[in-house]
């Protein structure tokens, strides 16, 4: 009838540096906690199972709070340029891809990133030609707001020097108005719209590899948005459906269903809320804005590094009020993406205009915000889904594009959680690496591994306990889920990531050198190192 897990130190998360010796679970609920040998006695006709932790330990469940799962599972199946440095190695890479791949197919890659070059170059179409001509390219930079393409792909996409830029996208041009092949936000609609639509099977294959990958990692959960990208709704939530069976995979995926897809959402018979015990339909997802990376964050004022911009609006603010109100019709929560602090106002100024009533709003990434904006928010049903591996990421070059006068309120955890902003952790994956240890280890150095500087924005780093709730508590906060996911404690669900290390003792940099050792989702083991 029931499992009992001891024999390891187990971190409640109720208050920092208590713990408890066993667990008790029964239907994938903790029934009760204490010593091994009082539980054994208590419930000695129930416990049907036993697992011994060996000396480990144990702490709730970690859940990503914002990612792209099927994304993820690309870029494992794709070329990922991500920790590529040189532009020779990218042009290098781009040509082996080529060779294997048929001509006439597209080519695609994932993730470069011009800052990691030393001379920040961005290819020109001219140059992809060089690579290939017959074969149309889409190369995806880190951003997932902008991409690079080559002629053959502008070609088939219609795109010519008298294509106007579309609402909310750039098509980057020469001075002889020319497009080069660099196109932002939804300016890369005009392309991916024309690239042949992938298959469920596709879908399956890239969902399985980024669960098996997350579990493997220590996550039990996502907060997801897919929906929109790969055949439509019922395409890509069959294959959630299906992939996350709740029988040989168990995972708790929250699906964020985007503004475009909500029709066919109501077409299909859903609805916001629980569709199995591991997979939940939650707010419509809106975007505001772009990425930095790109300039096209949409920031009150000017790019320092580039006063000509000061990035993009993918929506007018009637528009944006349109679709919040929207969601309201629709009895939906929404999470919206606001990077630049003038998009942070447009999502504040819609969601005060129509409140939420049911649940809580998402306010996805918040990198550079102000006082008054966050003496707004303390008003509103919100929770704000950072990801603090972008510091690492972003640094030093975000420095460049916000200037020294922006920077105390830029990727500033510290002062969200000290002004009492419920926050909740993720990575954005593929954007960044999906390790919620990574993400930790970043909350806690605001550095990239291996430097030894005192961290970016020093005053602003987070306590091991704070960093860690955000992937706990906060990713159950965030869904209305804080009273059932998120702590071990009696009445909360039997979800452990089970590591070798105690995270709360010792440097931080030995997070990097943790291994998880067993992730268990509803009392069961979805993933064991070395089995």
């Amino acid at each position: 009838m029931g499992t009992l897990w001891w024999n390891g130190t187990f971190f409640t998360m109720r208050k920092e540096g208590e713990t408890t010796d066993a667990v008790y679970v029964e239907e994938g609920q903790i029934i009760d906690h204490g010593s091994a040998e009082d539980l054994s006695s208590a419930y000695s006709e129930r416990i049907t199972k036993k697992v011994d932790i060996e000396g480990a330990y144990v702490y709730p469940g970690l859940v990503d709070s914002h990612l792209h799962m099927v994304g993820h599972g690309e870029r494992l199946i794709r070329l990922d340029l991500s920790e590529t440095t040189q532009a020779s190695e990218m042009v290098h890479q781009l040509i082996k891809k080529v060779k294997d791949t048929p001509p006439g197919e597209w080519v695609f890659a994932e993730g470069w990133n011009e800052n990691n070059f030393i001379d920040r170059k961005i290819f020109h179409r001219m140059e992809l030609d060089e690579i290939t001509t017959s074969h149309p390219m889409y190369l995806t930079r880190i951003c997932r707001h902008a991409a690079l393409v080559n002629s053959k792909a502008l070609e088939l996409a219609g795109i010519t020097k008298d294509t106007p830029d579309p609402e909310g996208g750039v098509i980057v041009r020469d001075a002889d108005g020319m497009p080069t092949g660099y196109l932002l936000d939804a300016a890369t609609e005009l392309v991916k719209s024309v690239i042949p639509p992938v298959d469920k099977a596709y879908v399956k294959r890239a969902l399985q590899t980024a669960v098996q990958d997350m579990l493997r990692l220590g996550l039990v959960g996502g907060h997801t948005e897919d929906l929109n990208y790969y055949g439509g709704f019922k395409q890509t939530f069959d294959a959630f459906n299906e992939v996350i069976n709740g029988v040989d995979c168990k995972f708790r995926a929250h699906l964020l269903v985007h503004h475009e897809a909500i029709d066919e959402m109501k077409e299909s018979g859903y609805s916001k809320g629980e569709v199995t015990p591991y997979i939940e339909l939650g707010p419509m997802k809106i975007f505001a804005d772009g990425a930095l990376g790109g300039r096209t964050a949409l920031l009150s004022a000017p790019y320092t590094d580039d006063p000509r911009t000061s990035g993009v609006a993918m929506h007018q603010q009637s528009e944006l009020e349109n679709l919040v109100k929207r969601a309201r019709d629709e009895d939906m929560p929404v999470a919206i993406h606001t990077i630049g602090d003038e998009a942070l106002r447009l999502a504040i100024d819609a969601i005060e205009k129509y409140p939420c009533t049911n649940g809580r709003d998402r306010l996805i990434h918040v990198q550079v915000i102000n006082q008054d904006l966050i003496e707004r928010l303390k008003n509103l049903r919100v929770v704000l889904d950072i990801q603090p591996r972008f510091v690492a990421a972003d640094f030093p070059w975000v420095m460049e594009r916000l200037g020294e006068e922006r920077l105390p309120y830029s990727f500033a955890w510290k002062t969200l959680i000290e002004e009492g902003l419920h926050c909740a952790g993720g990575s954005d994956a593929p954007i960044e690496p999906v390790d919620p240890l990574l993400g930790i280890h970043a909350a806690v150095t605001r550095k990239k591994p291996g430097e030894t500087h005192e961290g970016y924005l020093p005053d602003q780093k987070l306590s091991m306990f704070e960093a860690v709730k955000l992937f706990t508590t906060g990713s159950a906060s965030a869904i209305e889920k804080e009273s059932e996911r998120g702590l071990i404690a009696p009445g909360y669900a039997a979800d452990f990531t089970v590591l070798n290390h105690n995270v709360f003792e010792g440097d931080p940099d030995h997070l990097l050198h943790a291994e998880v050792l067993m992730t268990v989702v509803d009392d069961s083991i979805m993933y064991q190192k070395n089995k």
